[in-house]
């Protein structure tokens, strides 16, 4: 059954719980900045918050090249060690990768060996996430924000040459806007789809634009879609828009 959730801090799971959430979405950088003894000492509001931390987003800091000549192996690899335990722990399903600055590709940096590093990232993830029930979701992000993994199919693509169960593809409403890319690919894509994140016109909360919300779900729906849906969007007015973003979301699917 379809699942909603907002991207938002921990301190904020009692507001989304109260709202009617059923999960949220945190940022992990910051959390992964901090020195392991405060990971550990702030990894229990996460372990036993009110609504489940099912899901995360940006995984990796700016300043973490994961392209091009300043791309560390040892330190990347290190890094996602400790990122998918710390999400383990949190008893999380889904992370988001988008980290939009630290895929960046360098000018003058080729992309095939763009993408043989990336390609090579994902395999580090899907070796440290076997047997966790932890899924890496590669975000496509729109040209503005990457110049790397700009669609759905591209996305795809990724995955299925490094193959392997943990590695699978989100289909972001606001990217796909952007990008203008056919909403087809929902149902073309279908059996690597792992998470949805929605907006509305502007990067507004849902329901206060123009997305063609019904053909969007009517595609994921023929897609089989039914994993989570998180609210990634500005929030102006969180105490209305909150529960007004639901009703309308609850509403398109139907539930």
């Amino acid at each position: 059954m379809t699942a909603f959730g907002w991207c938002m801090g921990i301190e904020q799971a009692e507001e989304l719980r109260a709202a009617g959430y059923d999960y949220i979405e945190c940022a992990l950088a910051p959390l992964m900045k901090q020195p392991p003894e405060q990971i550990k000492k702030a990894l229990p509001s996460y372990m036993d918050s009110v609504i489940p931390v099912r899901a995360w987003n940006v995984l990796f800091p700016g300043e973490l090249r994961l392209v091009g000549p300043d791309a560390d192996e040892e330190s990347i690899r290190g890094y996602v060690a400790r990122a998918v335990d710390t999400m383990n722990r949190a008893g999380s399903s889904v992370a988001v990768f988008g980290s939009g600055r630290a895929r960046h590709v360098p000018e003058g940096w080729e992309r095939a060996r763009a993408e043989e590093q990336l390609l090579k990232l994902l395999g580090w993830f899907a070796d440290e996430c076997e047997g966790t029930g932890l899924t890496i979701a590669i975000e496509p992000l729109n040209t503005k924000e990457s110049n790397i993994i700009n669609s759905v199919a591209e996305g795809v693509q990724y995955a299925r040459l490094v193959n392997r169960a943990p590695i699978r593809v989100l289909a972001d409403f606001y990217h796909m806007d952007e990008e203008r890319e056919a909403l087809e690919t929902l149902e073309e894509n279908r059996e690597w789809l792992a998470h949805i994140h929605v907006a509305d016109t502007g990067r507004l909360s849902p329901g206060t634009g123009q997305y063609p919300y019904e053909a969007f779900v009517e595609r994921l729906k023929a897609a089989g879609y039914d994993g989570g849906v998180s609210v990634e969007c500005t929030v102006h007015d969180r105490a209305q828009e909150l529960p007004a973003s639901l009703r309308f979301l609850k509403s398109r699917w139907g539930v």
